[in-house]
């Protein structure tokens, strides 16, 4: 009886959360021209430098068979590698030239170009696997899921920590009623790392011949290139590239756009906030503000209502952070997100390695733990995640990983996790590969991912207009803040608009 009432209660609460094929309800792709799991891919990537070069190596089983990247110096890594693959600087080119020989592509290049770059591949019947977040505007995540229906394709977001393990023991332990009702969550990062809140743009300055500049801007507004004069190019690049597009509001989306599909991503999970937008969201606090650029540190307030049996939610996003926030009613000296680590020494003895699970991402070890709060550790990284029930609490890291009780020491000794109920993941780039070869959907592709980019993204305008901004997602547009309206949908400059 007792098994009953538990699935019932499950049942219950997962309606409309998990589609019965996963983390999706992409239909089989069979019948859009199925292919063998041992067959490879022609993969093309839109991008070939920083992220993308990982995002590549990720999926180098297939066949990589075109690249393109605005920056050659800062591709010239995998330009090299694939020496014989056609390269480009513009993606229509790519597209238009290559097409006929290209199964799918990545799109890792700033987040104003993700919707543009691929909608266009995704028109021409292409699988898109695009970098978090995803896109900069709600309008742009909506078009993006339009799009995915439209043509049928294989999707995935970016966000590693989807695919983690730990994200899953999250729901799983929440859903076995281990902390009770989740009232409060509070996510937090020490990014940016990059500027944020400078108030003056430097002169221009000669662009790098290596360097195709106007098809870096892309759809955003025309300006002139500048290195940005004295204290650049820093550790992340130039003024505006190949790094720091990320703390401008034309180019990226701050440190939530960077992070939070990331940390909030188990919450995402967890709490089902993909399946009910937000009601109200709200900038609490920022320092640093700009014209042009995100605030160097701030906090952001969401109000989600109810959703199915579970109560209305607050969710807190803290950036700027140099370690993790205090918060009212954590156990002292609790080690909350991301779990510090010591180097080993010669004296330590041997190590065992933990059993492998086959799943992806670290899982918390007791062992492990009592060895990374030892005095000498450094401190606790400052991203993570905590939740607050009504009856207990949980905290998890950057990707999900490391996920535990609080107070630890009194809650994980001898812990048993839930049963698995939700799938597992093969990987993160072997769930989008299987996904374009007719198997299962990704675990973040565009049905999962875009509701939850589109409540992220609210963030980022509440960054921008002062005030409670009131969410109509029916309507898709505040109900009380015209200007923040007018942040829900980009200007496209003539030769990238979007159809």
């Amino acid at each position: 009886m007792e098994l009953n009432r538990r699935h019932f209660f499950y049942g219950s609460l997962l309606a409309g959360a998990i589609p019965t094929a996963g983390f999706g309800s992409t239909p089989s792709l069979k019948a859009l021209g199925y292919k063998s799991p041992n067959e490879k891919l022609n993969i093309a990537s839109i991008g070939a430098g920083g992220k993308a070069d990982s995002d590549i190596t990720g999926c180098n089983k297939e066949n990589i068979v075109a690249l393109c990247d605005v920056d050659e110096a800062r591709a010239a890594k995998k330009f090299k590698e694939y020496e014989k693959v056609p390269k480009f600087s513009d993606f229509r080119k790519m597209l238009d030239k290559e097409h006929k020989n290209i199964d799918a592509v990545i799109v890792t290049i700033p987040d104003f170009m993700h919707a543009t770059a691929a909608i266009s591949a995704m028109q021409l019947g292409k699988h898109v696997y695009v970098q978090k977040p995803l896109v900069r505007t709600v309008w742009e995540a909506r078009a993006m899921l339009e799009a995915s229906k439209k043509y049928g394709v294989a999707t995935q977001m970016g966000n590693q920590g989807y695919s983690n393990e730990g994200t899953r023991q999250v729901a799983e332990i929440l859903w076995s009623g281990a902390i009770g009702d989740v009232k409060e969550v509070h996510a937090w990062t020490d990014r940016p790392w990059w500027p944020q809140g400078v108030t003056e743009i430097p002169a221009p300055t000669p662009t790098p011949a290596t360097l195709d500049w106007q098809s870096w801007l892309g759809s955003a507004a025309d300006r002139p290139f500048t290195t940005g004069g004295e204290g650049y190019p820093n550790q992340y690049g130039n003024f505006y590239q190949p790094f720091n597009w990320r703390g401008f509001y034309d180019f990226g989306c701050g440190a939530l756009g960077d992070m939070a599909c990331h940390i909030l991503g188990a919450p995402n999970l967890a709490l089902r906030l993909g399946t009910s937008a937000p009601t109200t969201v709200e900038c609490i606090s920022k320092e640093g503000t700009s014209n042009f650029m995100f605030p160097k540190k701030s906090v952001i307030k969401y109000t989600f209502p109810a959703r199915g049996s579970m109560p209305p939610v607050t969710i807190f996003w803290h950036d700027g952070l140099k370690e993790s926030p205090k918060i009212d009613g954590v156990p002292s000296g609790e080690l909350l997100g991301d779990l510090p680590s010591r180097p080993r020494r010669a004296s330590d003895p041997p190590r065992t390695p933990a059993a492998s699970t086959g799943y992806v991402g670290r899982v918390f070890n007791w062992a492990a733990y009592e060895d990374a709060i030892a005095p000498e550790t450094r401190p606790t990284q400052p991203n993570g995640s905590l939740f607050i029930g009504d009856k207990g609490m949980m905290t998890t890291g950057t990707y999900g990983e490391q996920t535990r009780l609080l107070p630890v020491a009194e809650k994980m000794r001898d812990y048993k996790m839930p049963e698995p109920m939700l799938t597992r993941s093969p990987g993160h780039y072997q769930d989008w590969l299987r996904a374009c070869k007719g198997g299962d959907p990704a675990c973040s592709n565009f049905n999962a991912a875009v509701p939850f980019v589109e409540w992220m993204l609210l963030g980022v305008i509440a960054l921008r207009v002062e005030g409670k901004l009131e969410w109509d997602a029916v309507k898709g547009r505040f109900s009380n803040s015209p200007e923040a309206n007018k942040y829900l949908k980009p200007n496209f400059r003539k030769g990238y608009v979007l159809s």
